[in-house]
């Protein structure tokens, strides 16, 4: 009963709100101007008192220019004051986890306390990318995937302020991803299947479902992980937070609207169709689907938060509340109309702005 009149509760209200950045890129804009426009959308998240602020990584794609989480933390939390910035996530099977140690503890080093890792298992593009990723030594190999618990406790000690013993011919060595750690940052473990909710749940860790990305399996997931917790040094009950795609304009017609470019581009990806960078809304809506494409294209509609500003809210808090969280992470996917700035994305800022904005009132 209790439960019950909780989620009943958090329903009504806006859960906290965080930012999820692919830093795309549109078919105007050069890599530069899709950094200047994300770094727009960072400020404006930072204005409005987001809780964090997270990159992705993926590779070799045309539409996404996030392809080094810790060179576009760096740069965000750089350009913020109050925002968490982290990695949604490092695909840590792509780096030796000593990189990831080292590149983590300088940013926490020079922005203490706002530093979020996210770490995640899959390689973040495709195989011959992944394979160049690794020096062209096998790409992301089956090694490297089966080693994964142990990278993730590797880089877990490393940042340590004692750092990890590596026993060598006999003698340990000391490895420390820096000389004086006063602090960490806060790490998180990601997934779009059971295999990192089981993981995380048995190492004590905060855990993350890529439900913007997959849209099934996440209660089931969230499930697994929080039955299965087992309380750690760093964390005593489990953490986690929902992540979801965003599209919020003043009419439901106009988010919708906004949404296509990126919905047309998650069908490419899904139905193995060449990668472009994103059309503008006008170019989307002039391409002709057929009954079967536009059926997907509803179907993965239907699952994201796409709507005026006190509909989408609503949506918000009934999703916290169905998995009952108390945070969401906002992928924000409004495109952009023909004769938009190339350096900024205006949809996207007006999609945390309107969610925002009023629902105190609310």
């Amino acid at each position: 009963m209790e439960q019950s009149l909780a989620r009943l509760i958090r329903a009504m209200t806006l859960p906290a709100l965080s930012v999820l950045d692919l830093v795309p890129v549109r078919g105007d804009q050069t890599t530069s101007h899709a950094l200047a426009a994300s770094l727009g959308v960072a400020r404006v998240a930072d204005d409005l008192g987001y809780r964090r602020y997270w990159v992705a990584e993926h590779h070799n794609m045309p539409a996404v220019a996030a392809t080094n989480p810790p060179v576009l933390i760096a740069m965000i939390a750089g350009a913020t004051s109050r925002l968490r910035v982290g990695s949604g996530g490092v695909m840590l099977p792509n780096h030796a986890p000593l990189v990831v140690a080292e590149q983590f503890a300088l940013l926490e080093a020079a922005f203490p306390g706002r530093i979020d890792l996210g770490i995640g298992r899959a390689p973040g593009t495709d195989p011959v990318t992944s394979w160049a990723l690794r020096h062209g030594a096998g790409g992301v190999s089956e090694e490297a995937v089966e080693r994964f618990p142990e990278y993730v406790d590797n880089v877990l000690a490393m940042m340590s302020p004692a750092g990890v013993g590596l026993q060598l011919r006999g003698r340990v060595h000391t490895l420390a991803a820096t000389p004086q750690a006063r602090s960490v940052p806060q790490i998180w473990l990601l997934g779009s299947s059971d295999y990192s909710a089981r993981l995380a749940a048995e190492k004590g860790m905060p855990y993350v479902f890529a439900h913007h990305f997959s849209g099934s399996g996440t209660a089931e997931a969230l499930e697994l992980y929080r039955s299965r917790f087992q309380p750690s040094e760093a964390l005593a009950e489990p953490r986690t937070f929902l992540t979801v795609n965003a599209s919020v304009a003043e009419t439901a017609s106009q988010a919708r609207r906004l949404a296509e470019p990126q919905l047309h581009q998650m069908l490419a990806l899904r139905s193995g169709q060449p990668l472009t960078a994103l059309p503008a809304v006008e170019d989307a809506e002039a391409r002709e689907l057929s009954a079967q494409q536009r059926e997907l294209v509803e179907a993965m509609a239907s699952r994201w938060v796409i709507g005026d500003p006190e509909s989408s809210r609503a949506q918000i808090a009934e999703l916290a509340a169905r998995y009952d969280v108390d945070e969401v992470m906002v992928h924000p996917v409004a495109g952009a109309v023909e004769g938009t700035k190339p350096d900024a994305s205006p949809a996207r800022e007006d999609t945390l702005r309107l969610l925002v904005e009023g629902a105190a009132a609310a």
